[in-house]
């Protein structure tokens, strides 16, 4: 069963009476994230609990989920699909993703700024190479970062200082899955 898929039971079960402290305990169960421990304004406990005042009864996990996107930048369907993908996610100051046997890392900065690629030590072993595979290295330059000598790790930052669009991060997160599916 998939994060969000875990998410909806639960909230399913809980019935018209949840609260946010529910809510983010099952945000948490489902997903391993701690959204009251992310640098975000305005604090998710508020935003929750102004969405669950006015949704006035029973809400849904895509209708929460898709309210976090929008008032936090916390995209948790975007999670859940990618929980097979074997990629580490760091974001917002904490592992929103994480495994053992993931290939990749994708590190973001402070506000999504900037962003850092690099293979996990399981890859390494794997492979025998501390380097990123050619064909998303060339995936990751079009898109506009610069990778270091040795291949070791692409990077971009934002040069206007702003977080990248999620049409950005879509392509990035594709072209990384692309080379993390191409491995297994």
């Amino acid at each position: 069963m998939s994060k969000a898929a875990s998410m909806d039971k639960l909230i399913d079960a809980f019935g018209e009476r949840i609260d946010s402290s529910n809510l983010l305990a099952m945000i948490r169960q489902s997903f391993g994230i701690d959204l009251e421990a992310l640098p975000v304004t305005p604090h998710p406990r508020a935003v929750i609990d102004s969405f669950l005042e006015q949704a006035a009864g029973a809400v849904t996990g895509p209708e929460v989920r898709s309210m976090l996107n929008e008032t936090l930048a916390v995209n948790l369907d975007a999670l859940s699909a990618l929980e097979q993908a074997r990629i580490s996610l760091f974001s917002k100051g904490q592992w929103m993703l994480r495994q053992p046997d993931d290939l990749f890392a994708v590190h973001t900065g402070e506000g999504d700024v900037d962003v850092a690629i690099y293979p996990t030590e399981y890859y390494m072993q794997q492979t025998g190479s501390s380097e990123l595979p050619k064909p998303l290295i060339d995936e990751l330059v079009q898109l506009g970062f610069t990778c270091g000598e040795g291949r070791r790790s692409c990077t971009y930052a934002n040069p206007a200082g702003e977080p990248v669009s999620d049409a950005f991060k879509g392509r990035t997160m594709r072209a990384v899955t692309m080379a993390a599916a191409s491995l297994v």
